[in-house]
């Protein structure tokens, strides 16, 4: 990894734990290093989650059946997974946003 890059950090899950297809983890880990490169991703890609926390966004990935959601945080020196998930609904549930918000704090407290 070179300085310049964000490193990634998986506070639950990883996309090969899930049954996201080649494309789909092909997918997500372009994305991903994107962002580590400091690219900042936007629609259709990516939107804001406000809800969870300030920095903290959803990467959509669309595969064979399901739609994924990543959900992470962007730190000065890292990106932060929270979540990955299979999305259903147009709406994230509760159980996820809350899941979220619990590990955020617990992060917090693990870095402090």
């Amino acid at each position: 990894m070179s300085p310049q890059n964000k490193e990634v950090v998986w506070l639950h899950s990883e996309i090969k734990t899930h049954p996201f297809s080649s494309a789909a983890r092909i997918e997500a880990g372009f994305l991903l290093r994107q962002m580590q490169a400091g690219e900042k991703l936007s629609m259709p890609q990516s939107r804001p989650m406000p809800i969870i926390a300030r920095r903290c966004h959803e990467i959509r990935i669309n595969d064979e059946d399901k739609t994924w959601r990543i959900i992470y945080r962007i730190d000065d020196d890292a990106i932060i997974i929270l979540e990955v998930f299979a999305k259903k609904t147009n709406t994230t549930a509760k159980k996820i946003i809350d899941i979220c918000k619990e590990r955020l704090r617990g992060y917090g407290n693990a870095i402090k």
